[in-house]
Formats: structure tokens, sequence, C-alpha cells
């Protein structure tokens, strides 16, 4: 069953169309990708679903509501982590949850227990305490998550959830991504430069490109749909699959914005 579908959603920016006509489908409890080149148009498709930006055309439902008609009630069954740092370096995790717990209208005679389970589950039992500046990039990035899953949303949006993190806090997320899907029933949906984190928290990923969803598939289907013609002479690699259908090298740069952007959070979070 879907969670989340889209019918030609399509954002227009003056000349520059950014989504073109996007159909996506998203199943109930699976960990879907959603890959491109810088500019493909994903941040902007994640900006639309979680009512941030309205759609030029098109339409998108999740959970069965209407991201434009019924923007409200799509916000109280998503969860969101964005790229930049959300959490309030001078409070504690444990006051930064509070804040959203307050935020998601949480029970006031639920809220303990609810940070209480949410800091245990990310392994912050022990930090609960500490000022959030002081807590490592990987660390950051467990405590968002858990803020995005205190009202236990059935869809979660993470936009490149790893990014500036070392290969062990790194892993470290991943596993509790696929905690969260295998513990809560959770539905994932995450943007990605990084194919091996794609290819391994992934049961099916979406190639953007110019705005337009060139191939949707397992990463398993989409390494056959190439052939099998691997560039590091040992067999291929989502990597290949990368290159093979956008003609772009990953993650090449972007704008100047971006780049600005993607370095503040690479420090703050380092």
């Amino acid at each position: 069953m879907a969670i989340l579908e889209t019918q030609e959603l399509t954002r227009r920016f003056k000349t520059l169309t950014a989504v073109d006509s996007l159909n996506l489908t998203v199943e109930t409890g699976e960990v879907f990708g959603l890959l491109g080149p810088n500019g493909a148009g994903k941040t902007t498709v994640i900006k639309m679903l979680t009512t941030l930006l309205p759609p030029t055309s098109g339409h998108a439902q999740i959970a069965g509501f209407d991201i434009g008609r019924q923007a409200t009630a799509v916000r109280r069954v998503i969860g969101y982590v964005p790229q930049m740092i959300s959490a309030d370096g001078s409070l504690t995790g444990w006051e930064n949850l509070m804040v959203f717990a307050r935020l998601y209208d949480i029970p006031r005679k639920e809220c303990d227990e609810r940070v209480s389970s949410a800091l245990e589950f990310m392994g912050l039992a022990d930090s609960g305490n500490k000022l959030v500046r002081d807590f490592s990039g990987g660390m950051i990035r467990r405590l968002e998550i858990a803020q995005s899953m205190l009202h236990r949303p059935p869809l979660l949006f993470l936009d490149e959830p790893t990014v500036g993190l070392d290969p062990n806090a790194r892993r470290t997320v991943w596993e509790h991504i696929e905690e969260l899907r295998k513990s809560f029933g959770m539905t994932i949906l995450l943007t990605t430069h990084i194919m091996d984190e794609a290819d391994s928290l992934c049961g099916r990923v979406a190639i953007m490109h110019h705005g337009k969803v060139v191939v949707t598939g397992s990463p398993t289907e989409l390494k056959a749909s190439i052939n099998g013609n691997g560039t590091n002479g040992h067999g291929t690699t989502l990597d290949d699959v990368f290159i093979y259908y956008t003609g772009n090298e990953i993650d090449e740069g972007g704008n100047f914005r971006e780049t600005r952007q993607g370095r503040r959070t690479a420090r703050r979070l380092g």
C-alpha cells in the first residue's frame, strides 16, 4: 500500500522548471532514496512534499492527505530532518526534545516518557543533560532524528542525513534509520549523494535529472539494467548507475550557495 503518491507534480520558478511532472509512489514501510546531481530538483521535491513550498501544478497525497488542500493534516503525519542543523546548541538534548514535543502538541503527561524513549532509542540516554554544542556530529544527527520521531509519524523525510559525518558516525546513523523502519514500521524517504548509503539502506531508489525521474528500481535492478558494465573491475556499483543515467560524476559541488551551506553544515557537525 502506498503512503506517498505524486501525480504530475511540477514546480516552476519563472522560466525554470525545477520539478517536471513528477510521478512517484512510495510504499508503506520502505526506505526510499531520491538521488540525483545538484540542481536535479530533489530539494524542491522535499520542500513540496513537506508543505514548505506549493507546487505550480499537479498533486501529491501523503497518508491520504493532499499536500495543498490538507497541509496541516500532512504535517501531523510526517517528520522532517533538514540538511542544515535544526537542534539548538545552547540547550541540552532533553530540552531540545521537549521543545519539539510541545511543537507537536504531545500531551504534557506523555512528554517525559516520549523524550526519554526517544533518547534511549537513539543511543543518547547518557547525554540528554549535556549541551548540544558539546555533542559530536553523529550525536547531533541522532538527536535531530529523535526530534522528528517524537510524534511517531508514519513517514520520515531525511535530507542528506549523514552529510559531514565520519564513516563510524555515518554507520551508526544508518543502523538507527534501519531500526526506525523495523521497530516502528516507519516509511523513510531520504536524499543522499553517498551511493553506498543508498545501496545499504534503500529498498528502492529514484534517480532525478533536470527535474525528472529518469529511472526507478531497487539497487540490484538498476545495476542489472546497465548490463554489468562496471568501471571498477569488480562489477557494477550504484555509482556506475548514477553516472550512466545522469551523465554526471557524483556530487560535482553545486552552486556557491549550495557549497556554502554544505560546508557550514559539515563544519558544525564536525
